[in-house]
């Protein structure tokens, strides 16, 4: 999800919401209501019906329309309202899916969505990843045995703030890149990554027995739309390898139509109840149900801004006119969850700027999965929507305060290069996709050390992607601080010296190049290395290690990281993410399920000034 704006705008028992035989969606002369927001108990009643108890499966999710032209959702012939709150499994610690669930299903929702992302399930061309915090179908079958119908967003483009918007980043490895098209490069990709991903899901469809109700097609291709054919092979490409569910398309308005698809439902993007959207909508498909897709329940941020915010009033009460309108809508994000590693993306209107770890995105539940009050408030509006009762709310997940970790050892950062993977040789730079590793796939994250010899001094140029420090002896370190995400823009995304360097206009060359991916293979490498003493100040770039002592009983915290400036931390080899000292996050999320029983060793990777210590502390600290 996104949308580039200059000011950003502000996701129990399952349930299926039964109307009244005098529906409350729009007819063709609906009007929309804005003096009243209390939602009626006798206006809709919960369903036991749940996927594990539905058995008999034949008409799966449809669309119908009553004697008085009014449409709406049926789910085997009932009458079906959607309730969905966005989780995605890749932005949640494995052991925590069950809790962000039942905290879906507590809160009265009946439907969780969640992206697919390619660039994480195919890091390197042809080799596929589908285990841990990536196992897409157990995640699913998880969410089924909860209670939850499941929509799905397979792209292949996502956006939703990561990397590339979720496009492998080896795909620019081609000379002109044409993403998001129907050229044979991107197709063919498309097609190879589709022919592994789609067999996986389809025995989770509704079906097939599973909770999967509905399948979208590609994402916001209505901000794109560069190619007038690519949406029906997108489409094709799912239904020719055996998807038979509910498609649907997600566009904001001026989307909608360059961004549907005949055979899918077009369904709105918001930041808030857009009466002129929803009666564009209506009057492009005048025999179909209303949903949005998107109601965002807070914003992504960026280094260098504002924590973003949107009032939990204001939720509440778009929540309830969606209710009383009898419009379906799924809330990004119920859960953001957080940027592990580098998967982040960045936005790049006026300039680069990197999307923070945190993807709280002021949801629901916070980064950690805590209540908030738009939780208690749409739990109250929910409740007093049904007839039922909601389940018991699942426990909170305890935090805890550790004692400080002192990193008394570090390594300066050009000690590190013999245990990194060889170095690649290149007469000329070349940016990190296209170095010569990872089986022909580049490199997708991280850093790229570039150095050569020089025999005099001058002035030099290098053209960088992103930030750089350049050393005595030619040394050009570039970091990729997240590819952009949205717009046309995604095809120069190349990271690196994607250009020649010069010192007094000769051309450099000879460039041993090595890469800084900063997998958990590397740190077990780094184990063997001479750590020093540190000392009490350093300038430049170094690694530096410390134990966290977590007791016998691990609990999640927070790292405090206010006295360090700029770099990534590693609890036993795993990556946290990114820090700066620009804000506005301040401290990076720590599960439990990441420690160990007592001694836990923390490197962090601190790239322009030692700090002192980290703290810890039970409360993130987000408004920079």
């Amino acid at each position: 999800m996104a949308y580039l704006r200059k000011c950003p705008s502000w996701r129990r028992s399952l349930a299926i919401f039964f109307l009244p035989l005098v529906f409350s969606g729009l007819g063709p002369h609906s009007e929309f209501r804005d003096d009243t927001f209390k939602v009626s108990p006798a206006r809709f009643r919960w369903s036991r019906l749940t996927p594990s108890k539905l058995k008999d499966r034949s008409v799966g999710l449809s669309t119908e329309k009553n004697a008085q032209g009014q449409a709406y959702f049926t789910l085997e012939g009932h009458k079906f309202m959607i309730i969905g709150g966005s989780i995605h499994y890749f932005r949640v610690p494995r052991e925590y899916w069950k809790d962000r669930l039942l905290k879906l299903r507590a809160c009265g929702f009946n439907t969780v969505t969640t992206y697919i992302p390619w660039n994480l399930h195919e890091q390197e061309k042809g080799k596929f990843y589908f285990s841990e915090i990536l196992d897409l179908e157990a995640y699913v079958s998880l969410a089924a045995s909860i209670g939850l119908w499941v929509i799905l967003r397979p792209g292949p483009y996502i956006c939703a703030e990561v990397d590339l918007g979720g496009l492998p980043s080896w795909l620019l490895r081609y000379p002109k890149p044409q993403l998001r098209t129907t050229h044979w490069n991107f197709v063919e990709a498309v097609d190879k990554y589709f022919d592994h991903l789609i067999p996986r899901i389809l025995p989770l469809q509704y079906h097939h027995g599973g909770p999967v109700i509905a399948f979208q097609v590609e994402n916001e291709y209505g901000s794109f739309s560069k190619d007038g054919s690519y949406m029906e092979y997108i489409k094709e490409a799912l239904l020719k390898r055996g998807i038979v569910e509910f498609l649907l398309t997600s566009d904001n308005d001026n989307g909608i139509g360059t961004g549907s698809v005949e055979g899918a439902l077009a369904t709105l993007n918001m930041a808030a109840f857009e009466k002129d959207s929803f009666l564009k909508l209506q009057q492009m498909q005048n025999d179909k149900p209303i949903m949005v897709m998107e109601y965002w329940t807070g914003w992504y941020d960026t280094w260098g801004d504002r924590h973003k915010v949107k009032s939990a009033t204001e939720i509440q009460l778009t929540a309830s006119r969606f209710l009383r309108s009898g419009i379906s809508f799924n809330m990004y994000m119920f859960h953001g969850g957080t940027n592990f590693g580098f998967i982040n993306g960045a936005q790049n209107i006026y300039q680069h700027r990197g999307v923070v770890t945190s993807y709280d995105y002021d949801a629901v539940l916070t980064e950690a999965g805590d209540y908030t009050e738009k939780y208690f408030k749409l739990r109250k509006l929910f409740a007093s929507a049904s007839a039922g009762s909601l389940p018991r709310l699942p426990p909170l997940i305890p935090k805890t305060l550790y004692s400080f970790v002192v990193l008394l050892f570090y390594l300066p950062f050009f000690e590190i290069l013999p245990y990194l993977n060889k170095p690649v040789m290149l007469y000329s730079p070349d940016t990190m996709e296209n170095l010569p590793i990872n089986n022909g796939s580049g490199q997708p994250f991280g850093l790229v050390l570039y150095e050569t010899s020089i025999c005099s001094g001058g002035q030099l140029y290098a053209h960088v992607r992103d930030s750089a420090q350049d050393c005595q002896l030619l040394r050009i370190l570039v970091e990729n601080q997240g590819r952009v995400h949205f717009s046309w823009n995604i095809q120069y995304e190349w990271k690196g010296l994607d250009a020649d360097v010069s010192i007094n206009d000769t051309l450099l060359r000879n460039f041993t190049i090595y890469s800084l991916d900063l997998k958990m293979s590397f740190f077990k490498r780094l184990l063997s290395a001479t750590w020093r003493l540190a000392p009490e100040n350093y300038l430049g770039p170094a690694f530096y290690r410390g134990t966290l002592k977590a007791g016998f009983s691990p609990k999640d915290t927070f790292l405090d990281l206010s006295n360090w400036h700029y770099g990534f931390v590693f609890i036993n080899g795993r990556n946290l993410g990114r820090y700066q000292d620009i804000g506005p996050q301040r401290t990076l999320y720590l599960p439990g399920p990441w420690l160990q029983p007592k001694d836990n060793e923390i490197i962090m990777f601190e790239m322009i000034e030692k700090g002192f210590y980290i703290r810890t502390t039970n409360k993130p600290q987000l408004q920079g």
